[in-house]
């Protein structure tokens, strides 16, 4: 996916992989996975989970070495959530570059 990459279309990628990741989960989820949705609290994603979303978003977007710091990190200190809306900006911000 190259530069020209809308916020629709990167929301509806970010959405297939989380579905694809977590489709297997035994989990129940109030509402369908969008922009609000926090991976910690609402996906209960672990950090190895973090990790293979990470992956994940640079092969389907064919990216590497994104600064996922900056998605990861605030303050030199780990973030305590991440929300789909967080990742659609960062990667709004990057994949243009």
């Amino acid at each position: 996916m190259a530069a020209g990459t809308t916020r629709e279309k990167i929301l509806e990628n970010l959405v297939q992989i989380l579905e694809d990741m977590t489709a297997d989960w035994d989990m129940e989820l109030d509402d369908p996975i969008g922009e609000a949705t926090r991976l910690m609290a609402d996906l209960e994603f672990e950090s190895i989970d973090v990790v293979q979303f990470i992956v994940a978003i640079e092969e389907r977007f064919q990216r590497r070495g994104m600064p996922f710091e900056e998605l990861l990190m605030e303050d030199g200190r780990y973030v305590d959530e991440i929300t789909v809306r967080d990742t659609v900006d960062f990667l709004d911000r990057h994949l243009g570059q």
